[in-house]
């Protein structure tokens, strides 16, 4: 049986808190215990930029520790307009992945990049009860005052067992099918 001390430390690149809080829980609901938040400060630049800006440097930190640390990569950028696909793209494409000589995450590396369209609030406002748009964005309903962890526990110990609904957002779906590539149960 795998105890919290043999689960991997999870590193959280991400636009803002609430991706952060929403992902930390999420863990944390799996028995994670040990993270290393990276989040865009406030007011420095956008989320999105951070995270693309940023996203060479993790890899590459993740490359150079994943050979004697138990060690796992979380990406979380909004979608915003663009489709799933083309934000990891960007990621992937991006200056600085071409400076650092870094190319794109292998299967084989614990490297999961979750892209909510159109952005975390779209996952919350599904999770809260309703129906959803992912082409509209939440952002006011759930800016002030949201726990994005109790939606975040949610997810971990009440849909996931049990497997998403068909009608989940298809963001949410990729973001599952994201997971499997850090090896967790």
């Amino acid at each position: 049986m795998t105890t919290s001390h043999h689960k991997p430390q999870v590193v959280i690149l991400c636009e803002d808190v609430m991706h952060y809080h929403f992902a930390r829980r999420y863990f944390q609901c799996r028995g994670f215990t040990r993270f290393i938040p990276k989040v865009c400060p406030k007011g420095r630049s956008s989320g999105e930029q951070y995270v693309r800006e940023h996203y060479a440097q993790e890899v590459k930190a993740y490359r150079s520790k994943e050979n004697y640390l138990n060690i796992v990569l979380v990406v979380i950028i909004d979608a915003d307009k663009n489709r799933i696909d083309e934000r990891i793209s960007s990621l992937n494409e991006s200056q600085q992945m071409v400076e650092l000589n870094q190319h794109s995450r292998s299967d084989s590396e614990k490297i999961a990049i979750f892209v909510p369209a159109r952005n975390i609030e779209t996952w919350i406002h599904y999770l809260n009860g309703n129906d959803y748009n992912e082409e509209e964005s939440y952002k006011s309903l759930y800016s002030k005052g949201t726990s994005p962890g109790k939606f975040a526990e949610k997810l971990a110990k009440q849909l996931c067992p049990q497997g998403l609904l068909e009608n989940a957002p298809p963001s949410l779906h990729h973001a599952c099918n994201e997971l499997k590539r850090l090896e967790i149960n």
